[in-house]
């Protein structure tokens, strides 16, 4: 609003430079930049990460695969380690030997960490993997998948946001530079007879 008033104030000013309207225009081209392409530029990132991520989630639905595994023997306690999803440490996880099968029907064993907190022998857990057997993280499900697409989304906008007021800003202080340097040749023609009878001053 102050950059449309400043145009309107520029407007038929005697005191107006060039410098002052471009300046003004400036920061009008920066708020409509804001206002119109930053919401468009959030919701075209926000749109392609949701479709990617839906991909994604799809893919890993069908590639990974729930299955029981047996413990055979507890191992040596594994330090708590960050949930990927959450961010959060799981205590509650402990290292053990156990066997499952895989998805095709080979039987598979390995050191692994257990969703249990004191793992018996013949104590029973889910883990998640793949076709092979091998053990991978549980898929992507769609809230954290549009938890993540809102985040690209709401970052896009705010680089678009910052981008254009960093051009706003240098093309102002270029324009403040020329201005000053403008008035540094005006008062070095106009100073050395400053005061002096007969100059018009």
């Amino acid at each position: 609003m102050r950059t449309i008033s400043g145009l309107w104030r520029w407007r038929g000013n005697p005191l107006r430079r060039p410098t002052d309207v471009a300046e003004a225009w400036v920061c009008l081209l920066a708020l409509l930049l804001t206002v119109v392409a930053v919401p468009v530029v959030g919701m075209v990132t926000g749109s392609a990460a949701q479709d990617s991520l839906r991909r994604s989630v799809r893919e890993q639905r069908q590639s990974r695969h729930l299955v029981t595994a047996t413990v055979l023997r507890p191992l040596a306690q594994a330090p708590p380690e960050a949930d990927p999803d959450l961010g959060a440490p799981r205590t509650s996880r402990s290292r053990v030997l156990a066997r499952w099968t895989a998805p095709d029907g080979t039987p598979r064993r390995g050191a692994l960490l257990a969703d249990v907190r004191s793992p018996r022998a013949g104590e029973r857990f889910t883990l998640w993997t793949d076709p092979d057997g091998r053990t991978t993280t549980r898929p992507l499900d769609s809230a954290t998948a549009r938890a993540h697409a809102v985040l690209a989304g709401l970052g896009a906008a705010a680089l678009t946001a910052g981008l254009v007021e960093s051009l706003r800003r240098l093309l102002v202080w270029r324009m403040v530079l020329r201005r000053y340097a403008s008035w540094d040749r005006a008062w070095s023609r106009a100073g050395p007879d400053w005061g002096k009878a007969g100059t018009g001053c």
